[in-house]
């Protein structure tokens, strides 16, 4: 059996320690004092996630403001508004959208050439893709919403990817966390996609967050996606038992249709629940991967991953999280190389 299998990888945002939302919130602090301790805890991240195990790591977004609030400000056509509720008691600034969207810059270059150079294993680099910033913008400026949507896929995220590509980067991860959350847009959402990666030559994954109908709503479209890899939540619906029945890890049906599909695509595999402090055990971890290895027949077509970002945690929680997918991964290796 091949070493290469079910890798593990982050998936998203960490939360920011007290110590950086202190610094950044002093108006005592200069700007480069600032981005100097930004450049820290992106270090602490990267070691953390790789003494945790990982085998393709990032920086916890630790230079970001947030996942869609960082991208706007860096977006031409875009003004900041008020703060709005995303989930918990978690608020990001909308943005109305207020003339033709344009690209300033490449605004994740910087990251990606700075988590390059102190990265020991793989990196991939998160992005927010353009459904998901045209879906949480107020558009007051294109008369049709998807036209929007396709300016920020061509104009914007096509020319960042290039850029990011001629700099090194190998992997692109584009983050959709609203692409369920309308089921007449699949196809919509497919053709935004595709386009943001037109020419792009790297590994391109999607990263599709929560869906109330197991992502159903999104076949048969995104079997025409260009992407190399669907990273999926499937541990927050899953049951705490162990086994590698159907009954045990019904939280992993969607598995079902790219079976049947016979979608060649990688599937990154959600295996903690980024919305509870319980940390689940090795041995839930592998029966889930052994599951899905059980269903799709090909162990190096899984990634391993929490479900999303694990900024809704601890910081304590969150790597102790990515320790056991790790030990949950090595002990599904072992049963693999076994067999």
């Amino acid at each position: 059996m091949k070493e290469k299998i079910f890798q593990v990888q982050e998936i998203g945002s960490l939360r920011k320690p007290d110590w950086l939302i202190k610094t950044l919130r002093n108006p005592n602090i200069s700007q480069e004092a600032k981005k100097a301790a930004r450049d820290d805890l992106a270090y602490i991240n990267i070691k953390k996630m790789e003494e945790a195990g990982l085998d393709i790591v990032y920086d916890g977004e630790a230079r970001r403001t947030e996942m869609y609030e960082y991208a706007v400000r860096n977006i031409s056509g875009f003004k900041l508004t008020g703060q709005i509720r995303s989930w918990d008691n978690k608020y990001y600034r909308k943005a109305r959208v207020i003339d033709k969207v344009g690209y300033i810059k490449p605004y994740h270059l910087d990251e990606y050439k700075s988590v390059a150079e102190i990265a020991k294993k793989e990196v991939k680099i998160p992005i927010t893709g353009p459904y998901t910033l045209a879906d949480w913008s107020y558009n007051e400026f294109y008369p049709k919403r998807e036209d929007l949507i396709f300016d920020l896929a061509k104009e914007v995220i096509n020319p960042m990817l290039k850029e990011l590509v001629s700099a090194g980067a190998k992997i692109i991860q584009l983050d959709e966390p609203a692409a369920t959350t309308h089921p007449n847009d699949s196809k919509l959402f497919v053709e935004a996609f595709n386009q943001s990666v037109k020419g792009v030559k790297a590994k391109t994954t999607v990263h599709i967050c929560y869906s109330g109908d197991n992502y159903t709503t999104l076949f048969p479209d995104i079997l025409e996606m260009k992407c190399t890899q669907f990273a999926l939540e499937f541990a927050n619906r899953d049951t705490s038992k162990l086994g590698v029945n159907r009954e045990s890890r019904h939280g992993y049906s969607a598995l079902e249709a790219f079976k049947e599909y016979n979608d060649p695509r990688e599937i990154g595999l959600g295996v903690s629940d980024v919305h509870v402090d319980l940390i689940e055990s090795p041995e839930i971890i592998r029966d889930r991967i052994l599951y899905a290895e059980k269903i799709l027949g090909d162990p190096t077509k899984i990634y391993v991953n929490p479900d999303c970002g694990l900024r809704t945690r601890s910081r304590d929680v969150a790597f102790t999280k990515l320790s056991r997918i790790s030990k949950g991964r090595d002990l599904a290796k072992k049963e693999i190389n076994q067999n």
